[in-house]
């Protein structure tokens, strides 16, 4: 039987290139991969030539695919039943799983129940305040498979806190839980390196 898992670590910690190599992989194998991302995350979409957005999965080291995007009002079941009709459907990848709501989660785990399709969600953990989201909250506690993808922080410990800073280069300990973007906002780093920044009121370096 198929199985939802959940594959999550710190920013930077090559998530979504395990994510679009994991497509690969089973692409080689001549399957047919559906790849999604919840519509929070545009930070890589671009609009083509007639003006429409072209939702995109895309790693820090380069690697990039097309994918369709999931609207957080939409029901995941509904769109695979849509996607089945002018193709097949052998696993399904979600790229940025934490922007999931616990709704779209359900739906992703009663598709690799009911429907035996694999589905691979990856994403974080927490959020900059060290806190759950909603997804991946409920993910921890639907995935049958549950793994780490690990991360350094500069000391050399386990990177787990996705660290957000202001323009001032000033660590952010409050505000919206969803705030896009990449290396110019945010630092995976150890629990202590946060803190002591935090305490000691240091910029990043």
């Amino acid at each position: 039987m198929a199985k939802l898992y959940y594959k999550y670590g710190a920013m930077g910690s090559s998530k979504t290139a395990n994510a679009l190599m994991t497509r690969f992989n089973y692409m080689e194998k001549g399957a047919t991969v559906w790849l999604i991302k919840p519509e929070t995350d545009t930070r890589d979409d671009y609009n083509d030539e007639n003006g429409n957005r072209v939702t995109v999965v895309k790693s820090r080291i380069g690697l990039s695919a097309v994918a369709d995007v999931i609207k957080q009002s939409e029901n995941i079941c509904n769109a695979l039943a849509v996607k089945k009709k002018t193709s097949v459907v052998d696993a399904i990848i979600c790229d940025e799983c934490q922007f999931l709501t616990e709704e779209q989660v359900e739906q992703l785990k009663y598709i690799a129940e009911y429907d035996n399709i694999p589905v691979l969600c990856f994403g974080l953990r927490s959020d900059f305040r060290t806190k759950l989201f909603p997804g991946s909250a409920r993910l921890f506690e639907l995935a049958d498979s549950i793994s780490e993808v690990k991360s350094v922080c500069k000391c050399g410990k386990k990177a787990i806190v996705n660290a957000r800073f202001g323009s001032d280069g000033q660590v952010v300990t409050e505000g919206a839980q969803v705030e896009i973007g990449g290396n110019e906002k945010y630092e995976s780093m150890c629990w202590k390196c946060w803190q002591e920044l935090i305490e000691n009121g240091k910029t990043r370096k």
